[in-house]
């Protein structure tokens, strides 16, 4: 059974009712937010967040790789990724 979800606009309602803010005020907050580290990625920036962990986006280079449907070869071209690597302190009280 997967766990539930959790969207924006539940931690935005939560994070209202917590300061005393509207959901909508809430709302736009955590978007700009969002917005804000889309746009230091796409400018080659990492996005550290304390307690969470960091974002940044990785070059992954072009590749040989096999297609499991037909065993034949395929060219996997290089591509970037956004990768995350988890905190320390989120990691060890999460397990």
């Amino acid at each position: 059974m997967a766990a539930p979800t959790v969207t924006l606009k539940n931690v935005a309602a939560e994070l209202a009712e917590k300061h005393d803010m509207s959901k909508k005020d809430a709302t736009e907050f955590l978007e700009s937010m969002v917005e804000n580290f889309v746009g230091h990625l796409k400018d080659g920036e990492r996005v550290r967040i304390p307690g969470l962990g960091i974002l940044e986006v990785k070059q992954m280079k072009a590749r040989m790789g096999r297609n499991p449907q037909t065993g034949e070869s395929i060219s996997i071209p290089a591509k970037k990724k956004v990768a995350f690597r988890v905190a320390k302190d989120l990691k060890e009280s999460v397990l």
